[in-house]
């Protein structure tokens, strides 16, 4: 066959084929599981509760009066301890060597001090019979003066450096626990440096941090209710003692301290708490989880399913975080539906099937 009959052919067969072959059906829309949360009719009051410590409402932090190398600590955690047991003990050797030393300095300016009453006691009899001139008796006067001077003063240092030597022992003042420890046997400590904290026997605590926008709540609460993760069944009632006026510069939080009326051998000190205000007054907005928002820009959004399946991005105002959620101010209606897991994954007009659905109650002034 020739060549151009046989290109002629096989030009043939690729339009038979072709022609024969169907175009391939379009890529189904993806519809993306998302789950939401209804936003429902505004509440009249809500609860709110936060995440605290148990802690003694007084707490001592023991340090040394002097500077030194701690050789020996005496006490773990979780140990009782009375007035005046030892916690540690520093390594003494300079500082008895520094009270031996005003102690050999104070016996040398004693004898000066007995000699120079003794002369004046002499001169003074010599005086009297006027066997000696008043510049004279004045002299030993000043002499013994001088003498009796320096020994007051040595022996003030004296009682000092052997003052110091007694402080490289650390001792409790009060009975109590120890609460924590930090400083260790070989580590080199300063004057005022916290070796141990001791909590002293008597009331508990619950300390709680409390955001920006919720202080009036937390300065105009009558009562709060204390739970514990470790006494599930049981609560206590408490009363605010404590209120800072200035945010934790790191956290921006105010720390709360709330006494327990009726704490019992139940409350350990570390233990994790609950305080909740009952029957709080109202805040404006509605709180999502933090994985709703998707922001664009410096504007915080949040996808809505509209009643079609499809979503839409809807720009929010925020008004803080409390805990793990997200106070959205403005921006939302009661019976919209928001979606809190699955954010990051949709785009604007996209299908989506919800697998779950709660609901948060918006909340107003």
């Amino acid at each position: 066959m020739k060549p151009a009959a046989t290109l002629f052919v096989l030009a043939a067969g690729a339009f038979f084929l072709a022609a024969c072959s169907k175009a391939p059906p379009p890529k189904a829309e993806e519809i993306r599981p998302v789950k939401v949360l209804k936003v429902g009719a505004p509440n009249a009051t809500r609860a709110v509760e936060y995440a605290g410590e148990v802690r003694p409402r007084h707490e001592t932090r023991l340090s040394f009066r002097v500077g030194g190398k701690i050789v020996e600590r005496l006490v773990e955690v979780g140990s009782s301890v009375h007035p005046g047991q030892p916690v540690a003990r520093l390594d003494h050797t300079d500082l008895m060597l520094a009270a031996e030393s005003a102690k050999a300095q104070m016996a040398s300016l004693q004898a000066e001090r007995n000699l120079a009453e003794a002369e004046l006691k002499r001169y003074s009899d010599l005086r009297e019979k006027n066997f000696i001139s008043q510049a004279e008796y004045e002299r030993r006067t000043s002499a013994f003066t001088t003498a009796d001077a320096k020994f007051g003063a040595v022996r003030a240092q004296y009682r000092q450096a052997a003052n110091q030597a007694a402080y490289a022992t650390l001792a409790t003042d009060t009975a109590g626990v120890i609460v924590a420890i930090e400083a260790e046997a070989g580590q080199v400590v300063t004057a005022g440096q916290t070796v141990a904290r001791l909590a002293r026997p008597g009331e508990k605590e619950i300390v709680i941090a409390v955001p920006e926008s919720q202080r009036d709540l937390i300065e105009s609460a009558k009562e709060f209710t204390i739970t514990l993760s470790a006494a599930p069944g049981r609560s206590w009632k408490g009363k605010l003692r404590e209120f800072s006026p200035a945010a934790d510069p790191a956290t921006r939080t105010y720390g709360a301290r709330i006494t327990v009326l009726g704490a019992d051998d139940a409350m350990d000190l570390g233990m994790s708490a609950r305080v909740a205000v009952p029957g709080t007054q109202p805040v404006a907005g509605v709180e999502l989880p933090v994985a709703a928002l998707y922001a664009r820009g410096d504007t915080p959004n949040v996808w809505v399913v509209d009643p079609s399946g499809t979503v839409r991005l809807v720009p929010v105002k925020t008004r803080g975080v409390v805990g793990e959620h997200v106070v959205v101010e403005s921006g939302l209606n009661a019976g919209d539906k928001v979606v809190v897991a699955g954010a990051n994954l949709i785009r604007a007009g996209q299908r989506v099937r919800v697998l779950d659905e709660g609901e948060q109650k918006l909340t107003a002034k």
